[in-house]
């Protein structure tokens, strides 16, 4: 769940973390974590709204949701080329962990994304 601890919420954090994979986002989280977004966006002296909340809150949903399909369209690729392996490599074998790690590092930066050698076991439950 997320939450605002001391009137602020540790955003960039919980950001990283699901853009970097490490955390798996189901709808209902998304809008809930789109509405704590623009909270704190509103709370901060530092940001002026060009457009009402709804509408920048909408657009965060977009760009969560974009950078969903992204981290699965990557694993997609990566247990593709697992399985393109000459030899059988068994979903949950230290070998396959090695390498889907290994491919989901390159495909990130294929992609763009910055990547720290992250936990990534979490997500292909």
């Amino acid at each position: 769940m997320f939450g605002i601890c001391g009137g602020s919420l540790d955003l960039l954090a919980l950001l990283k973390q699901i853009l970097l994979g490490k955390m798996r986002l189901s709808r209902e989280k998304i809008i809930r974590l789109s509405h704590q977004i623009t909270e704190v966006l509103v709370s901060s002296d530092d940001v002026e709204f060009i457009e009402d909340r709804d509408t920048i809150r909408q657009q965060i949903v977009q760009i969560l949701q974009g950078s969903l399909r992204e981290e699965e369209k990557a694993d997609g690729e990566v247990r593709k080329k697992i399985t393109s392996q000459k030899k059988e490599i068994l979903e949950g074998s230290e070998e396959w962990d090695i390498l889907y790690r290994k491919y989901y590092a390159e495909e990130l930066r294929r992609m763009g994304v910055p990547h720290q050698g992250s936990r990534i076991d979490e997500r292909r439950t």
